[in-house]
């Protein structure tokens, strides 16, 4: 029998935090390890109980991004995922660089927030995909261009990357090439070593950087 993936869930609105917890509860697979409202409870949650997945909303008292560094500095392994309505690009771009695995809208659906809880709770980086488009067009990213490094990818690992910076997960990647699923998260984590960045979405920034720095040449 396979472990069920341990979640914290972190939010100051009861009603959603319970929609959360119960919805998650019903699917096989997940246990709700603990609740909480607050930064502290956030930092607390994270150090007595180590949960897989640390699910955290931004909008609470002592503010969610503000929790994501105490976190990992005494639980450098914790993975954490912001669940919230904040569609602001520096809100997005502050959760990842302080080293959040993932940034999901609080619109999404029970299963696919599952799925997206599984990929993190496996090693992968998630951003909703409409925000994950709209650091791509921003200019005013704080990531580091990495054109040498683009070039020295190997001409599958810049397949791979093309296809994650236009949205598609690991699984669709792998049905498009026909490769095993496995393979292309084996590309990736060469990718991110190779640009030395830390998830998905930096990467996929990282070869808009690229390539807009081609065109500018």
């Amino acid at each position: 029998m396979t472990a069920r993936i341990r979640v914290a869930v972190i939010d100051d609105h009861p009603l959603f935090r319970e929609g959360v917890t119960r919805s998650l509860s019903e699917i096989d697979g997940f246990e709700i390890v603990a609740e909480g409202s607050t930064k502290d409870d956030a930092i607390k949650v994270a150090q007595d109980l180590q949960p897989d997945v640390l699910l955290m909303d931004i909008s609470m008292p002592g503010g969610g991004l503000n929790a994501i560094a105490p976190i990992l500095e005494t639980e450098p392994s914790q993975k954490i995922v912001m669940l919230t309505v904040s569609e602001s690009s520096d809100d997005v771009t502050a959760a990842l660089n302080s080293g959040a695995k993932g940034y999901v809208l609080k619109g999404v659906g029970s299963r696919a927030l599952a799925e997206i809880i599984r990929s993190v709770a496996a090693g992968e980086s998630y951003v909703a995909p409409t925000l994950s488009a709209r650091l791509l067009s921003s200019r005013s990213s704080p990531v580091p261009k990495k054109f040498s490094a683009i070039a020295a990818l190997t001409t599958r690992e810049q397949q791979v990357l093309r296809l994650v910076a236009s949205g598609m997960s690991n699984k669709h990647v792998a049905r498009k090439l026909d490769l095993h699923e496995k393979t292309i998260k084996h590309h990736m984590t060469q990718i991110m070593a190779k640009l030395g960045v830390a998830n998905r979405t930096e990467a996929a920034i990282a070869l808009r950087d690229a390539i807009d720095g081609r065109d500018d040449q």
